[in-house]
């Protein structure tokens, strides 16, 4: 438990009262394979704490100026012991009573690292299996949270932007040397804004109806970002430098755009829910017949740093 400014009870209009005077997070960790289809991490809390004696997520109160996330992140810090290191965000599931909420960030982890206890809050800290949690002694919100926070690990947002037609393309009456600088300057740009959009998420309510299964109240996608090709040496590369940015992964339209996109809807795996955003009538076209959620370009301006 902190000690900022965030500790203390708020009352519910029902008289139950919630840690947290500016709302709670925790951070539920996920690692795929094993029993079931993967375990999350979850602690066993000391007997004298508030509902005490049960099994949930570690987490506890945001300070006023964290983000969910930072919160979730620091509570873990200060109650389970070991080397967390890099996590992937998957999104945020917000249970919420207008006056508090609480915030549980959706994380995934390549293999179950070792953990243990961290503070006197928790006598366990354990991988648990998949269909092993229900039987537990649970926390009576996370208990409620389960079954949605269960559908929700399975999935992933993914967005596969076409750039490939102005949003990336040089100035008109720019060609050779220049234009192809251009055009790469204009895919950084907009892979750089990318990026920062994956960072900080999607709000589940902007998305297009469909392009997401879990009502999550914010998502964190991987992104596909499908820029011009040009051909050298009897090679082809990205435009430019464009390789990769952080968050985003760039790849180049091979074959052109349409074959691309297809190529990378062919990678989904079980559980994404990909959204394909394009203007070209064929891109969306051959995107949709293929399973994927379609929005424009002008989707994205609104939602990008």
């Amino acid at each position: 438990m902190s000690g900022g400014d965030g500790n203390g009870w708020v009352v519910l209009p029902d008289g139950s009262r919630r840690w947290g005077r500016f709302g709670a997070s925790g951070l539920l960790l996920y690692a795929a394979g094993g029993r079931g289809g993967g375990h999350v991490l979850l602690q066993h809390r000391a007997a004298w704490s508030h509902q005490g004696d049960t099994w949930g997520m570690p987490g506890g109160a945001r300070d006023s100026g964290e983000t969910s996330v930072e919160a979730a992140l620091r509570e873990f810090g200060e109650e389970v012991a070991g080397d967390l290191g890099p996590v992937i965000l998957n999104g945020i599931h917000r249970l919420d009573h207008v006056v508090w909420s609480y915030d549980t960030v959706l994380a995934r982890l390549p293999e179950r690292r070792p953990f243990a206890p961290g503070n006197a809050e928790s006598t366990a800290i354990r991988w648990v299996a998949l269909e092993e949690v229900a039987s537990l002694p649970l926390l009576p919100a996370f208990g409620t949270m389960w079954p949605r926070l269960r559908a929700a690990l399975a999935e992933r947002l993914v967005l596969v932007v076409d750039a490939t037609g102005s949003a990336t393309h040089a100035p008109n009456g720019q060609d050779g040397a220049a234009g192809d600088a251009a055009t790469a300057a204009g895919a950084r740009r907009l892979r750089d804004d990318l990026a920062a959009l994956a960072a900080v998420g999607l709000a589940g309510a902007e998305l297009p109806a469909g392009a997401a299964g879990s009502a999550l109240h914010r998502w964190f996608p991987a992104v596909r970002l499908v820029v011009p090709a040009t051909a050298g040496t009897g090679t082809v590369r990205p435009v430019g430098e464009a390789a990769r940015g952080p968050g985003v992964e760039v790849v180049p339209a091979v074959g052109g755009p349409g074959a691309t996109v297809l190529e990378l809807l062919a990678r989904r795996r079980p559980g994404d829910r990909v959204l394909v955003v394009a203007d070209d009538p064929e891109v969306a076209g051959r995107a949709a017949a293929a399973g994927a959620n379609v929005a424009p370009l002008s989707w994205l301006p609104r939602r990008v740093a």
